[in-house]
C-alpha cells in the first residue's frame, strides 16, 4: 500500500513540477519573444536570457510548492544544485535551440507564408520542443539529486 501512496505522491508532485514548468514557460516565451521581436536580440542570447529567468521563477515555485519539505533546509545546497542542473540543461538546449530552427524556419516559411513569420514560427516551435526536453532532464535530475532527501 505504502509503494502505491508513493508512486501518487509522486506524481502528485510531478503535476506539480509540470505546472510550474509551463508558468516558466510562459516567461520563457514571453521574454524571449519580447527580446527577439521588440529589441531585436539575436534568438541564442534571448533564449539563454529567457532561459535564466524561468529557472528563477521555476526554483522558487518549486521550493516552496513542489518541494515545500525543503523550506526547513538552508537554501544554498539546492539552489546550487538547481543552478548547476539548469546550466547542463541550458547546454542541452543551445545546440538543440539551434539545430532545430535551422530545420524549422525553412519549414515555416513553406507552411504558413505571409500569416507569421517564418522565423518567429521557427523560433518559437524549436523553443517548445527544447523545453520539452529539457523539462524532462531538469525533472529527473533534480528529483534525485537537488531534492533526492524529500520523502516520496
Amino acid at each position: 500500500m505504502s509503494l502505491i501512496k508513493d508512486k501518487k505522491k509522486e506524481i502528485k508532485r510531478f503535476i506539480k513540477f509540470g505546472t510550474v514548468g509551463l508558468i516558466g514557460s510562459v516567461i520563457d516565451f514571453g521574454i524571449f519573444n519580447l527580446f527577439t521581436i521588440v529589441f531585436h536580440v539575436a534568438a541564442i542570447a534571448s533564449s539563454t536570457v529567457s532561459f535564466a529567468l524561468a529557472v528563477i521563477n521555476n526554483f522558487i515555485l518549486n521550493r516552496f510548492w513542489t518541494y515545500p519539505e525543503t523550506r526547513q533546509t538552508p537554501i544554498y545546497k539546492p539552489l546550487l544544485q538547481f543552478v548547476i542542473v539548469s546550466c547542463l540543461g541550458l547546454a542541452i538546449r543551445i545546440p538543440l535551440f539551434a539545430w532545430l530552427e535551422k530545420m524549422l524556419i525553412p519549414l515555416a516559411a513553406k507552411i504558413i507564408p505571409n500569416v507569421l513569420t517564418p522565423t518567429i514560427v521557427g523560433h518559437n516551435v524549436s523553443l517548445a520542443l527544447v523545453i520539452a526536453v529539457v523539462m524532462m532532464w531538469n525533472f529527473l535530475v533534480n528529483r534525485f539529486w537537488t531534492f533526492k532527501n524529500v520523502p516520496a
